[in-house]
């Protein structure tokens, strides 16, 4: 077993209009991912602007430990949804606060990408950004229940 320990630091920064945790309305948020020169050379961006979208991993940094879930809860609080595990769930308050989006892509150049659709607020760091590729998609029908159709019916 190889023994090295690898630290994970962010890439760059978001910026954004947005200063505080919302759960809707995301898809009109614009953002703009501003990356770390002490981290990327400008060339890293390199033909990113030839795909549509990217997922980007990102720190809930502002959730307090004591405010993480390790077990079950109702989403979003609702009682009328039933308890579920935190990792059945995608809520920001998970052990290790990891986010990850998929959004939509404006521009990418040098040490900028513009994106619209990031569900993250101003001052979020940013663990690494993906192109979205069609061929890494779920393959097959995709199962979900029916609270969860219902929690993101106003998410975008």
């Amino acid at each position: 077993m190889d023994t090295n320990e690898y630290v994970v630091r962010p890439i760059g920064t978001v910026r954004a209009t947005r200063t505080v945790a919302e759960d809707d309305g995301w898809d009109a948020v614009g953002s703009e991912i501003v990356l770390d020169p002490a981290v990327l050379t400008p060339d890293a961006t390199l033909g990113l602007d030839a795909f549509s979208h990217v997922e980007v991993v990102y720190l809930f940094d502002r959730v307090v430990e004591a405010d993480v879930c390790h077990g079950a809860r109702y989403p979003r609080g609702r009682r009328d949804w039933p308890l579920t595990g935190i990792l059945a769930q995608r809520g920001r308050d998970r052990p290790n606060r990891i986010g990850v989006t998929v959004c939509h892509l404006l521009s990418a150049g040098g040490l900028r990408l513009e994106v619209a659709g990031l569900d993250a607020i101003d001052g979020t760091p940013v663990l690494d950004v993906k192109p979205h590729m069609s061929g890494f998609a779920p393959r097959g029908e995709v199962r979900e229940p029916a609270w969860a159709r219902e929690i993101m019916s106003a998410y975008w």
